[in-house]
């Protein structure tokens, strides 16, 4: 479990390719200590196990799945990529939680100044905007952010100095392609009430939306099944 606050850059050594799979040698641009195999480390937001490891550098493998879901397949040597070490119990929650499992790859169509702030407008498949929420928050390429507005197949957030300056965001540009995890409690309760809300609450949530289908959950039905 991760919180989406980026704990540094990593940079990345070496990309070894073996057929549909990679490995991937990073060495993180900040004080990374005490690392130990098998622990979970964020890239981008996607959960990798640390396979081996030397002071202040990692690899991990990659395997076919978390490339086709990823933006880790694009990854080349030298570039560099956002960095979280696993959640420890009794540390504090300073972003949401997020779990390092991608949902979909999101892609930037807009990047526009706002005071010192900048705000990106990114498209993604409709059919997780169900669980993107206005004011909720979402991980993009590992980073805990506010959803300022959203559509159906669209956010956008505000993005701050401080997040420029210690995350990849510096570097997105419209088309770049960013790893996208939704909301991990939204995902929860959707899959409980699938049951007794039907298919267009359960996994064709996102069409629903889309075509505009009336809701089956209502304020009683929340209230009668101990919500």
């Amino acid at each position: 479990m991760f919180t989406g606050l980026v704990q540094g850059l990593g940079r990345v050594e070496a990309v070894t390719a073996r057929g549909a799979e990679t490995r991937l040698t990073i060495r993180a641009l900040f004080d990374l200590s005490d690392i130990a195999a098998g622990e979970s480390i964020a890239v981008n937001g996607a959960c990798l196990t640390v396979e081996t490891f030397g002071p202040g550098w990692f690899s991990a493998y990659a395997s076919a799945e978390t490339l086709r879901r990823t933006n880790l397949g694009a990854l080349k040597k030298g570039g560099v990529a956002n960095l979280e070490r696993a959640l420890a119990m009794g540390d504090r929650l300073g972003g949401h939680l997020v779990s390092g499992h991608i949902d979909c790859l999101a892609e930037v169509t807009s990047v526009a100044s706002e005071g010192e702030s900048r705000v990106y407008t990114l498209t993604f498949p409709p059919e997780h905007g169900a669980y993107v929420i206005e004011k909720g928050s979402v991980a993009l390429d590992g980073i805990s952010l506010t959803v300022n507005a959203r559509g159906p197949g669209s956010l956008s957030v505000n993005i701050i100095p401080t997040t420029q300056r210690e995350t990849t965001i510096a570097s997105w540009k419209p088309g770049a392609k960013v790893n996208m995890e939704t909301d991990l409690i939204g995902k929860y309760v959707q899959g409980m009430l699938a049951a007794w809300a039907g298919p267009a609450q359960g996994e064709k949530a996102g069409q629903a939306e889309k075509a505009g289908q009336a809701s089956r959950i209502s304020a009683d039905f929340l209230r009668e099944n101990g919500f």
